[in-house]
């Protein structure tokens, strides 16, 4: 299969970025193993979900800072839906992050979407809590996101609190840690990988 193809039946890198509504750069993650579709779990696969695993990867910030993430993280992208999902592996137990956003869109090595400032967080706990409304309204005038940007916004903050609510795809801890560990063992040879 082709380099840069998101169904690859090995690890391929990959090069994350968010943008905001002006076209401007948000974030830069530099560094992620998209996970091949053949270890995709069936959820995952029948909503031909992208999934990303990064390990302390480098962070380039819009005013050129970078830093590195502290912990491993477990990305999900679904074609099509206005949310991504990030799983930080956090020593208290997972906590997923995610961001009301554009459905993602690949070329070649690089993902992109833009980000609309909403947030959800679900904690360890289970607890859910939405973050940034007030950086949402005040960008939604900055930015002048249109009618359609706010109305398939805030649909894709009500579908992602009803995944969340549900337990559904992607929120299962035990499927991020063996995403996180095969990925782990594919690195460090410890894995039995060979291309389909």
């Amino acid at each position: 299969m082709a380099s840069g193809s998101p169904y690859s039946s090995i690890y391929e890198r990959c090069v994350i970025k968010s943008f905001k509504n002006n076209g401007s750069l948000h974030r830069v993650w530099l560094e992620n193993w998209q996970v091949p579709r053949r270890l995709l779990h069936p959820l995952h696969a029948e909503e031909a979900m992208w999934v990303f695993v990064n390990d302390h990867t480098g962070i380039r910030e819009a005013d050129g800072k970078e830093w590195v993430s502290r912990v491993p993280a477990v990305s999900f992208f679904i074609p099509g839906e206005w949310f991504n999902v990030v799983a930080l592996l956090e020593d208290k137990g997972i906590r997923y992050y995610c961001n009301v956003a554009s459905p993602p869109y690949r070329y070649a090595d690089v993902l992109t979407y833009i980000d609309y400032d909403l947030d959800v967080v679900r904690l360890p706990d289970g607890a859910s809590y939405e973050l940034d409304r007030d950086e949402y309204v005040r960008h939604k005038e900055e930015y002048r996101y249109n009618p359609n940007v706010q109305r398939h916004a805030e649909a894709g903050l009500r579908r992602l609190q009803e995944r969340i609510a549900a337990h559904g795809p992607p929120f299962d801890d035990a499927e991020v840690r063996r995403y996180y560990a095969d990925w782990k063992a594919y690195f460090t040879g410890k894995g039995d990988y060979e291309q389909a």
